[in-house]
C-alpha cells in the first residue's frame, strides 16, 4: 500500500503548513530542498504541491488522501469530501465590500458584484433573497468598484489595507476563513486508523503553536 498522499497549498499556506509538519517531527528535509519537484517525501507520508483549487480536486478524485486548504477554496469550489479540521492557520474573513460611504443597499436597481468566488457571492445574495449580477475577476478585485464596473465586491479580506488604501471599506463580513484539513470519502473508510492518527497530530501542533 502506498504512502498517504497529502496534498498542500502552495504559498504562504505551504510554508505554514511545513512548520506544523516539523512541529510534528516530520523530516522535512526534501520540502525545504524542493527545487522543482511536486511529489516529496515528509517522513512516512508524501507530499504533493498544488494550488488551492486542485487540492480540493485531488481530495475528491482520490489520488490525494488528505489535504490542507483554505476554506474560502472549500465553499467556492469542494463537494463530496470531509472537513475535518480546523487549523486556524491564515485567518480572514470573506467580505462585501466597495466604495466608501455609498449605501449599498440603498435604491431599487440590481447590484453588480465582481468577485473570484462567484459560488460564495451567489449563495450570500440568495441568503438575503437579493437578485444581483455578478461578474467573474481574476485580478484585482479592487479595481471593479473604482472603474464603476461593480457596485461592491466579495472578496476576502486579512487586514483591510488594500481596501483603505483603495477608498474602499467592508459593507459586512460574510464567513471567517481559515485553513482546514480535508479527507476523501473512500480513504477515510479504507485508512480510517493513519488518517485520525496524522489529523490528532496536526490538530495538536496546530493547537501548541497557537500558544
Amino acid at each position: 500500500m502506498r504512502k498517504l498522499r497529502i496534498a498542500l497549498t502552495k504559498g504562504r499556506l505551504e510554508k505554514q503548513t511545513v512548520a506544523l509538519f516539523e512541529q510534528m517531527g516530520l523530516d522535512c528535509t526534501e520540502l525545504h530542498n524542493k527545487g522543482r519537484r511536486l511529489i516529496l517525501p515528509v517522513g512516512d507520508y508524501e507530499a504533493v504541491l498544488a494550488k488551492a483549487a486542485d487540492v480540493v480536486t485531488y481530495v475528491e478524485h482520490g489520488v490525494c488522501d488528505i489535504g490542507v486548504v483554505g476554506r474560502d477554496t472549500i465553499v467556492e469550489y469542494g463537494k463530496s469530501f470531509y472537513e475535518v479540521c480546523d487549523l486556524g492557520l491564515g485567518k480572514c474573513d470573506f467580505c462585501l465590500a466597495g466604495k466608501k460611504g455609498a449605501s449599498f443597499y440603498g435604491g431599487y436597481n440590481v447590484k453588480r458584484i465582481a468577485t473570484k468566488y462567484p459560488n460564495v457571492a451567489r449563495a450570500f445574495f440568495q441568503s438575503k433573497g437579493m437578485d444581483v449580477n455578478i461578474i467573474k475577476i481574476e485580478g484585482s478585485v479592487e479595481l471593479a468598484p473604482l472603474l464603476d464596473l461593480s457596485d461592491a465586491i466579495v472578496d476576502i479580506v486579512e487586514t483591510g489595507t488594500t481596501l483603505r488604501e483603495n477608498g474602499l471599506e467592508v459593507y459586512e463580513k460574510i464567513m471567517p476563513i481559515s485553513a482546514r484539513v480535508i479527507v476523501n470519502t473512500a480513504s477515510m473508510k479504507l485508512r480510517r486508523d493513519e488518517i485520525d492518527a496524522f489529523v490528532e497530530k496536526i490538530g495538536k501542533a496546530s493547537q501548541e503553536a497557537k500558544v
